[in-house]
């Protein structure tokens, strides 16, 4: 029986799994960061090889048949090549595909491969795919590429609006205090200061996020155009990569993911309902609640030509495991 080494690789974390392509899971583990591009390509790569030898001691390369790798950090076609090219050259597996990890989003949550993925997690991305397998996709590069949102992105905006209100130059907001009292310093200032000395890590800014949202809930009016913003966003990439795909007018499941979407906050999930009702009617929206992993099987057993059933059994494994 032939088998798929699936990997999903975040900033976060590196998801691993080995499957049959009778879609049976033989074994999953997780391992550290997957972060080519601070770490390097053959750093994260040694990721996935330390994640995959906690399935056994005595595993060797070939790992698999085929390696369906959906990893951060594959943003540009020149980076997929190159994570590519350095797991053949480590010989993880005897054909491979790489992508980026928001194509595991959208076959993990979506009934079939094509549609439309948003994940909001520490950054933001999207791509569509039509049921002819054209693809649109962003370059996902941060502001130098027009990108705006994600955990980071709303937390350093919280921060900046916080500081604002405290000295002046900006409205009355009640994040002044709910982010002194999350950090438990003195004035927002400080927490300012506390990061730029290196006392407080910047990835801690993903702490706001709920309690931007809690803020916002409150009607604060600061708070709520942040959350309306981005609400915007997350609807602006769906519509415009279906408008490109010439999708907007079919029925089209659009799926969302990533830590700020899945936490289903109420006033974000209502916006955003309200603004696909309004751009892209016949988008049906569906939030993720099984792991992209499975999306990165399900890409690898497409890739290998396996039977409906032996997707369904995938698929049914990982429900049971949400």
């Amino acid at each position: 029986m032939r088998t798929v080494l699936a990997v999903d690789g975040g900033n976060s974390k590196t998801d691993v799994a080995l499957v049959g392509e009778d879609g049976s899971v033989l074994a999953t583990r997780r391992g550290a960061a997957f972060e080519p591009q601070s770490a390097g390509v053959g750093v994260a790569i040694d990721v996935i090889g330390d994640a995959v030898r906690l399935l056994g001691p005595d595993l060797v390369p070939p790992f698999a048949d085929h390696v369906a790798a959906y990893v951060a950090g594959a943003d540009l076609p020149v980076e997929e090549e190159a994570i590519r090219d350095e797991i053949l050259a480590r010989e993880y597996g005897r054909d491979v595909v790489v992508g980026n990890d928001t194509f595991a989003l959208l076959r993990a949550g979506a009934s079939g491969p094509a549609g439309v993925a948003v994940v909001c997690g520490a950054g933001i991305n999207a791509v569509g795919v039509s049921p002819t397998g054209e693809v649109a996709r962003y370059p996902a590069l941060g502001r130098l590429t027009g990108d705006w949102g994600g955990g980071m992105g709303l937390g350093e905006e919280t921060l900046w609006h916080a500081v604002r209100a405290e000295d002046g130059r900006g409205p009355a907001t009640a994040l002044d205090r709910a982010v002194r009292e999350h950090f438990g310093t003195r004035t927002v200032e400080e927490t300012a200061l506390a990061i730029h000395f290196g006392d407080l890590s910047p990835s801690r800014l993903h702490e706001l996020v709920p309690v931007l949202m809690a803020v916002a809930a409150t009607g604060d009016e600061v708070a709520r155009s942040i959350v309306v913003r981005m609400a915007d966003e997350v609807t602006v990439l769906a519509v415009v990569a279906l408008r490109r795909l010439d999708l907007l007018g079919t029925p089209m499941e659009v799926v969302l993911g990533g830590g700020v979407l899945t936490a289903r906050d109420p006033l974000l999930s209502d916006l955003i309902e309200r603004r696909f009702a309004e751009q892209a009617p016949q988008a049906k929206l569906i939030v993720a609640d099984v792991p992209p992993i499975m999306g990165a099987a399900l890409l690898g057993l497409d890739a290998l030509g396996a039977t409906e059933e032996a997707k369904t059994r995938l698929r049914a494994h990982f429900h049971a495991m949400a």
